[in-house]
């Protein structure tokens, strides 16, 4: 290993996808890798509450997307891998500039644990701008695995996709551009989801979820404004089948269905489920306590436009009751 990471990374570790529960889901994708190579920790299997059950493996999100991300991809994205963090399951990312990074940065903020996946040779980290979220990654608990072998062992490593030998030199390099696709489907591979944040029509997070979808797995994307070139391909996929994304519960409900099934079920014993998602929402906020019109719009993160309309459907229906001065109560 080079003298410029040995301050930052302990050795590299070799292993066969087959070798951890958490990657044993990489025997089963097109190409699979024959060897990884990573730094950090491989997570184990977590186990379930109760001695007679078999232990269930994390729980994993991958977000990846634009690396020129707006200000609007940078909210959504760092607050579903935030939140994702604090409820303990993995984030799973590339490690690039913008949405990959904003990924790993908010999983990392509620103390979670986030992995990065290389399109480069595993002691080569890039970009190199990301050495210290890279080490912070590691610190955490995470890990940052690549297909690609260090220098110190291309003389016995096998070619991985997108490597060759060159003819004049008759060294080993890889095609950047590729390996970074072939990157993907290992990052798709590892999930249970991916969330594209944000994309432009060709992007290599359309790639990863193009993987995502041959793997099987479920694949959300953010609505975008039509006019911005980085929701294009966001919008394409959603046309095309992808479940939109609209909060973080989009995508906890689909990860811990029997929880969300339990509380949709105490919701409606109190009477607290409405005809839509918004009413639900505003239901709720007024069961905790919330009068004023304002404070749930700002709890809810609701338009004034969206909170009025629901509103007055919710007392038509008989549902709240108006206590004056833009307060509500329960009926």
């Amino acid at each position: 290993m080079s003298t410029l990471f040995t301050h930052f990374f302990d050795k590299i570790n070799t292993f066969s996808p087959l070798e951890y529960n958490f990657t044993e889901g990489l025997s089963s994708i097109a190409l699979m890798p024959k060897t990884l190579y990573f730094y950090g920790k491989i997570p184990q299997n977590m186990s379930k509450n109760g001695p007679n059950q078999l232990p269930e493996k994390p729980k994993t999100v991958a977000i990846v997307g634009s690396r020129h991300n707006t200000r609007y991809g940078e909210e959504v994205a760092y607050k579903l891998a935030y939140e994702l963090g604090k409820r303990g399951v993995i984030v799973i990312s590339g490690l690039a500039y913008g949405i990959d990074s904003i990924g790993h940065r908010g999983c990392l903020d509620a103390s979670g644990i986030t992995i990065a996946i290389l399109g480069t040779r595993i002691d080569n980290i890039y970009p190199k701008k990301h050495l210290s979220l890279a080490k912070e990654i590691l610190d955490k608990n995470g890990a940052i695995i690549s297909e690609y072998a260090p220098k110190d062992l291309l003389e016995d490593a096998p070619l991985a996709p997108g490597e060759y030998i060159d003819k004049k030199s008759k060294k080993r390099e890889i095609n950047q551009r590729a390996s970074f696709l072939y990157r993907n489907r290992i990052i798709s591979g590892l999930s249970d989801i991916v969330v594209v944040v944000e994309a432009a029509e060709r992007s290599g997070s359309l790639n990863t979820a193009t993987h995502a979808l041959s793997q099987g797995k479920e694949v959300f994307a953010v609505p975008g404004n039509i006019t911005s070139p980085y929701s294009r391909g966001c919008n394409k996929l959603i046309g095309q089948g992808a479940f939109p994304y609209t909060e973080p519960d989009d995508i906890l409900r689909v990860l811990f269905p029997d929880e969300y099934l339990k509380n949709y079920q105490k919701a409606k014993k109190c009477g607290l489920i409405g005809d839509t998602d918004v009413e639900t929402t505003i239901l709720k906020a007024l069961s905790e306590g919330f009068r004023s019109g304002e404070k749930i719009m700002e709890k809810s993160n609701l338009p004034p436009e969206v909170f009025n309309q629901t509103i007055t459907m919710l007392e038509i229906k008989g549902r709240i009751r108006s206590l004056g001065m833009n307060n509500w109560g329960l009926s």
